[in-house]
Formats: structure tokens, sequence, C-alpha cells
């Protein structure tokens, strides 16, 4: 079989996942404690991906599980998950995740690893390899887009859960091109689980360094290629609200204080309102 050729022009399309804030989306369905991971994925981005790209009884796999929020919205929708966290506590919570999932109906199974997704094929049963239909996940960002922050009159503000862990193997601690290639050996990884013709979708997106702007989306897109993927689609997940012909800005406070610094200082930055869907493809 002939690996199929990617379109000159990848298809696009909006997918308004933020009409819920996300606190709103994971009450209920998630335990408390998972607000106090650095990066959570929006449930309804998860959902739209497991819903577009997959049928009921497949399999689904998050190399970089966190709170499990792939598995969880999976087995709700009826299939099967895998996840792979290198960090127990957050693999710990996942699994609390899925039992909390599983106890208000869900019925897909879904199976925690602890381990490191740059080494999948020995991470996870290799009995996978091969059937899965869908990977979900998202690369770390650095710290200034995550955590959580609280006011202190007259005293500013503190920040809090801002990083996974301070274990330098981790790739959210480790140089960009470190990060970049440590992606590609995982997207490797994924291509040898994924059956034919299976997909990927990655969330990035841009944000900026030392007042530079980091194109996360096009440096992933060269690892999905480097790692024998095909891109398929580029969406986007619109992180505002919609309300009639208005939006709903759903700015973090991160984002808001880059701003304000940067207008300050005589460069306006722009707030990034959006993360890159990008999908990509197994060749068949």
């Amino acid at each position: 079989m002939t690996a199929n050729p990617a379109p000159s022009v990848l298809p696009l399309s909006v997918w308004p996942v933020a009409q819920r804030t996300a606190r709103g989306q994971r009450a209920g369905r998630y335990l408390d404690i998972s607000g106090n991971h650095p990066a959570k994925m929006l449930p309804a981005i998860a959902q739209r991906a497991i819903t577009t790209y997959t049928q009921p009884g497949d399999i689904t796999l998050d190399p970089m599980c966190g709170i499990g929020t792939t598995l969880v919205e999976a087995i709700h929708l009826g299939r099967d998950a895998v996840g792979v966290e290198y960090e127990q506590p957050w693999a710990d919570l996942s699994r609390a995740n899925v039992e909390l999932a599983r106890s208000k109906g869900a019925t897909g199974h879904a199976e925690v690893f602890t381990g490191d997704a740059r080494y999948l094929e020995t991470t996870v049963d290799p009995a996978l390899q091969g059937l899965v239909a869908l990977v979900v996940t998202s690369p770390p960002y650095g710290a200034s887009l995550h955590g959580q922050v609280r006011a202190r009159p007259g005293q500013g503000v503190a920040k809090s859960h801002e990083r996974y862990s301070r274990d330098p193997e981790n790739l959210a601690h480790q140089s960009f091109d470190n990060l970049l290639g440590g992606f590609t050996t995982i997207l490797r990884g994924c291509k040898i689980m994924l059956r034919p013709g299976g997909f990927v979708v990655v969330t990035a997106r841009p944000w900026r360094r030392a007042g530079e702007l980091v194109d996360l989306p096009a440096a992933v897109l060269a690892c999905a290629e480097d790692a024998g993927l095909i891109p398929y689609e580029r969406n986007v997940a619109l992180l505002t609200g919609l309300r009639g012909d208005s939006l709903v800005p759903r700015v973090s406070f991160f984002q808001l204080e880059h701003v304000r610094k940067a207008r300050a200082a005589g460069t306006p930055h722009l707030a990034i309102a959006h993360e890159d869907i990008l999908v990509l493809r197994n060749p068949i």
C-alpha cells in the first residue's frame, strides 16, 4: 500500500470549545484536585477529537495524559483508552478520575501506565501495537503559561502549581530543541501504536519567550513529518465563548499580565485566544 499524499492546503475548521469555562467543563466530572495540574486540556477539545475521528469501541491513546482528560472523555463516549504519565502523582490522579467517570456511568475501559512516553513501545502493552484509532495529546509548555494565581491585598499575587515537578528529565524542563526531539520520539512511538489510517490530534499554541513569538504549532508539524505522519487537517480551537456576534474572553491571568507589560514597554502584544488543533494521519 502507498501512503496517502498530504493535501496542498490543509482543511480548516473552528472548534467552539469554550462555550463554558474550563472549570465549568470539569465540575463534577473530575476530582477537584485536578485543577492543580499546570497544563490541562479542555475536555471539550478531547470530546470533539474523539467524536470526530473514532467510533464507539475504538481505542484512544494519550502518551502524556496528565489528569486523564483524554481517557475520561473517551470512556464517557463509549471508547476504550490508554494513557501514559511520567509523574506518579498525576498518573494516580488520572486513574482516580477514570474511576470517577466509571462511577458516573462511563462505559469504556481505560488503563494508565506510569512511565516515559519516549519509550512508548516498552511502557504500553505491546499487544496494542497497530490497534489504536486515535492519539490525543499536547506537548508541555513553559511555566509562563501555566499555574494558578491568588490575590494578596497590598502584596500583588502569589503564583502556584506552575510546574509539573523539578525532575530535570521531564520534557517540560528541557530546552526547546530537546523538547522537540523528545516529542518527535514520542510521535514515532505513537505511529507504531496506531492502526493504518489512524489519527493523531495535537493541541499546540504559540507563546512568547524573551519577547519573541515561538511558533510551536509549526515546530510540531515538522516533528510529525519527521516521525512519518501525514498532515491531515489544521483546525482552530477557539478559546473564547460565542454569544451571538460577540466573543466572551477567557484569557488567562498570565496572558493578560504579559500583554500589560508589553504595552507598558512600548511593544504591544495581543492575547492569544486560540489553540491550533493539528490533525495527522498514519499512512494506510
